[in-house]
């Protein structure tokens, strides 16, 4: 009998396999770390094989623990976005390696492209700005710059890792789901194809790229030799998307915000593309029997991945956990703001060129006001995001907040105080995971509707604002000063 859910959640710094319960119970789950490879400043990359050998290690963990492949209904995916994998067709073995989102090779290209007035179109076809985060140009710059790619030939194929790991899993099928589809700046997603107009300004030919698909349904079988017993896949999204159905926002006006190596907030927009007047982005949230679902999203770089530096790189603290008592430890930031451009500013600024500053220091200064600083800096990067969401007709009435970083309960209760609204986590805070576990429920049947998913969501704790008015307003003076600063570098 088939009774679990296996979930393939492939992040940026780690990989993992999670094993659900049709209730949204997880039962176990497997994670291995992956490598960062920085071959110059601006560069990121991964080695896609490694991504390959490390997911398969992780789900062929989850379904021995579940008894066998005939125990698995469904296999989801979710997966970092933007993120582009070069293979070769014939054999799956990846030509180049992968570039990932953070990566900033791009941002003269796309600088000249906007100079040249190409970003209006752009931002019409695809919701997206020029930008290097988007896979498009980190495709023609490859395609230009890799020899292994033009030597290829016709066996080249190109995805973002959900492509490349279904295409792994299954042998063969070369598909992408909608909603990364719509990452790529590729895909014109009021119609929902590729475009021809985009893919001849980034030099992408139609051939490389894979067939766009629904988020649900039947969208391949896994090859028997890797799990012991053929699996299908039914669920595939990009890891934002995916963690906004995990919060069961489904109806217009419904935001979440997940804060794991950067943050990003999803506010659905329901069958009705919205564009952005203030540099937020128009998204395809999900696609099912050919619908299309959208949001709007803002973007920041840097969150997760701050606590990291901190941590591994200036040696403030032995593990991330200790950010909050030491944030409890001092009565305020003592003047100091972290403005963590660390790989330049995300919505609603889009300046890849800016620098990451810390100011405000002076003898009286300790790691703990920089460790506080670092973690107001969440609250203070979504006020800015939640002004221009209200600017564009699409304030929040409250946010929903996932991610590895919100089991710390002083930056939740921060970030009700900093926006002034309630701050709702839930009890299985890993919700991008759940969404795929969600998508995957649908479209093998469990489920005839995801508002009928949603009830694997489970329990919640809310946060309510509780700092006045003239505290707040302080802060938020103190944080604008010091974006201004590194705004005018």
């Amino acid at each position: 009998m088939s009774e679990y859910i296996l979930v393939i959640d492939e992040g940026t710094t780690s990989t993992r396999a999670v094993l659900f319960t049709a209730d949204g119970t997880a039962i176990d789950s497997c994670q291995r770390p992956l490598t960062q490879h920085y071959p110059q400043p601006g560069l990121v990359e991964h080695d896609a094989q490694e991504i390959w050998n490390l997911t398969l290690a992780c789900a062929q963990a989850m379904v021995a623990k579940a008894g066998g492949a005939d125990r698995i209904a469904s296999i989801g995916i979710t997966n970092q976005r933007e993120t582009v994998v070069f293979w070769d067709k014939r054999t799956g073995e990846p030509l180049a390696p992968a570039i990932v989102w953070q990566d900033r090779r791009t941002a003269d290209i796309c600088a000249a492209m906007k100079a040249q007035g190409e970003e209006p179109v752009v931002q019409a076809k695809t919701g997206l700005l020029l930008d290097p985060y988007f896979s498009g140009s980190k495709i023609g710059w490859a395609l230009e710059n890799w020899p292994q790619l033009k030597d290829a030939g016709a066996h080249l194929a190109v995805g973002t890792v959900e492509s490349y790991l279904v295409y792994r899993l299954t042998g063969g099928s070369h598909i992408t789901d909608a909603s990364n589809a719509a990452r790529t700046a590729l895909m014109a997603i009021g119609s929902g194809g590729w475009d021809d107009g985009l893919m001849d300004l980034f030099g992408v030919p139609r051939d490389i790229l894979p067939e766009i698909t629904d988020c649900a349904g039947d969208l391949g079988t896994s090859l028997p030799e890797h799990f012991g017993g053929a699996i299908r896949i039914s669920g595939l999204a990009g890891d934002q998307q995916a963690a906004t159905i995990g919060q069961g926002c489904f109806a217009v006006g419904q935001t979440k915000a997940t804060f794991g190596t950067g943050a990003f907030v999803l506010t659905q927009t329901g069958t009705t593309l919205r564009q952005s007047r203030h540099r937020l982005l128009s998204t395809i949230l999900y696609q099912l029997n050919g619908e299309r679902h959208y949001a709007l999203e803002g973007s920041v770089f840097v969150a997760g991945s701050l606590v990291q530096w901190l941590r591994d790189d200036l040696g403030l603290i032995a593990v991330a956990a200790e950010t909050e008592p030491l944030a409890r430890s001092v009565p305020d930031n003592g003047g100091v703001y972290l403005v963590p451009a660390l790989s330049g500013l995300g919505a609603p600024h889009w300046r890849p060129d800016a620098r990451a500053t810390i100011s405000g220091l002076s003898f009286a200064a300790t790691k703990a006001h920089v460790a506080r600083a670092a973690l107001e800096a969440m609250a203070h990067q979504t006020y800015d995001l939640k002004t221009a969401f209200a600017a564009d007709g699409a304030d929040w009435a409250e946010l929903r907040i996932d991610g590895g970083m919100v089991a710390n309960d002083w930056m939740a209760q921060d970030l009700a105080d900093m926006l002034a609204i309630d701050v709702e986590r839930p009890a299985f805070v890993e919700t991008t995971a759940l969404g795929a576990a969600m998508l995957a429920a649908v479209g093998c049947g469990l489920f005839p509707t995801l508002e009928d998913a949603a009830s694997m969501r489970g329990g919640v704790t809310r946060f309510a604002p509780m700092l006045g008015a003239e505290a707040r307003d302080i802060r938020l003076a103190g944080w604008s000063n010091a974006l201004a600063r590194v705004l005018q570098q």
